[in-house]
């Protein structure tokens, strides 16, 4: 995500981020020579990925001219899904989110499926972008299972037949006609709240706890994806409070079995409360149902148990508790009484444990942003793309209609 130093991509993550706003800023951030730095500036302006204007503070000389990314220099379509819903929008190299929407679909039926209705959505929200006079350059999906890093391709996704090693990226970029990134979903919302609420930390656990449960790892500022995409899978790490439970993993015992929202919404079923979806039992929650909300601190405890682990063992500045369960304040609450219960004093001496700022965005920012940065990375002064939809032999055809920005 940084870029190699200097690059196109480097020098607007530092401009986004507030890093630097003018020339001098990236002088002296990038140690590189002033005339290497403004003929790169002048590239990215030239490219309409960045605006130079108006005039900031003097520090003794004359008024630098203030550096901005361009707001309409280029878009990312972003769609992140869950196994029974998904958010779609547009995101900005900035870190603007618009034009979201939530929408079900149930892609555990299978990949040939979820992609024809996901292109569908995805074609429909690029008419949309472009009839507001936006250019969209990329797809960044983030996908609820491993994902092979580099590749795109899933791997051994729970719950989830018919999907392993499915080369998702490539089947979307044939469709539609455009670069795609397909990563981690709780990857991409630990790459969405470290880029837009949390620049300034190195070391980030997210946590994504919703009907199921996975967690993202920023380490040294990068998203850190293990050798198989892997990574922070923390919803198949065996508890002892979990018995001989069945796991769809094919396992028994695991996290995900007593403390994700599917499985909450089982146990108060066997309880005789029937709901159908994790809101309902956050309602509940909210409602003040004592059987609700017990579980619901009964599976922080549990969560918080695997996250000292991952506390003990990773040292990060932050955790941050994110998805539809990290709403209700209870499982907040009994995730961090157990860090601090657990964990080494070391470790939890600066440790800040909360919720996520970017909220439901979260996904989409990483998603997006991951893409737009690889884009500019790999092409800053490119032609356009292909418009989505046309100029491709296979690409799903667009049906052109005005839409309000």
């Amino acid at each position: 995500m940084h870029g190699e130093p200097g690059s196109a991509q480097h020098i607007v993550r530092l401009v986004s981020s507030g890093a630097a706003s003018s020339r001098a800023d990236l002088v002296r951030e990038l140690g590189l020579a002033p005339s290497t730095v403004s003929l790169r500036v002048q590239e990215l302006v030239a490219a309409g990925v960045l605006t130079e204007s108006g005039e900031g503070a003097s520090r003794g000389g004359r008024r630098p001219r203030l550096l901005r990314v361009r707001a309409q220099g280029g878009i990312a379509l972003a769609a992140d899904l869950g196994s029974h819903h998904a958010r779609l929008g547009a995101v900005d190299l900035d870190g603007t989110v618009r034009d979201t929407a939530d929408l079900p679909h149930d892609i555990t039926a299978g990949p040939e499926s979820a992609v024809d209705w996901l292109c569908e959505r995805v074609t429909e929200l690029a008419a949309r972008e472009r009839a507001a006079g936006r250019t969209v350059r990329a797809l960044g999906v983030a996908f609820p299972g491993p994902v092979r890093p580099g590749e795109g391709r899933v791997l051994s996704p729970s719950r989830m037949p018919g999907w392993h090693r499915y080369p998702l990226r490539d089947v979307l970029a044939e469709r539609l006609g455009l670069p795609v990134t397909v990563e981690n979903d709780a990857t991409m919302m630990a790459v969405g709240e470290h880029a837009v609420a949390r620049p300034d930390l190195d070391h980030l656990v997210v946590v994504k706890a919703g009907r199921g449960i996975g967690s993202g790892v920023i380490a040294a500022g990068r998203p850190h994806d293990g050798a198989n995409g892997a990574a922070g899978d923390i919803s198949h790490v065996r508890i002892e409070e979990a018995g001989e439970r069945p796991c769809s993993c094919g396992n028994i015992g695991c996290l995900e079995t007593v403390a994700s929202g599917a499985a909450l919404i089982r146990e108060l079923a066997r309880q005789g409360v029937e709901v159908a979806t994790t809101g309902e039992l956050l309602q509940l929650v909210a409602d003040g149902d004592p059987q609700a909300t017990t579980l619901v601190r009964t599976a922080g405890r549990h969560i918080g148990t695997v996250l000292s682990v991952v506390v003990n063992f990773f040292n990060p500045q932050a955790v941050a508790l994110g998805g539809v369960l990290a709403t209700a304040e209870p499982l907040v609450a009994a995730v961090r009484g157990v860090l601090y219960e657990r964990c080494l004093p070391v470790a939890t001496a600066d440790l800040e444990i909360t919720t996520t700022v970017t909220g439901p965005d979260a996904g989409l920012l990483g998603a997006g942003l991951t893409a737009l940065r690889r884009h500019l990375r790999t092409s800053p002064l490119a032609q356009e793309p292909p418009i989505v939809g046309q100029d491709h032999p296979s690409a799903t055809p667009v049906q052109e209609e005005s839409a309000p920005a």
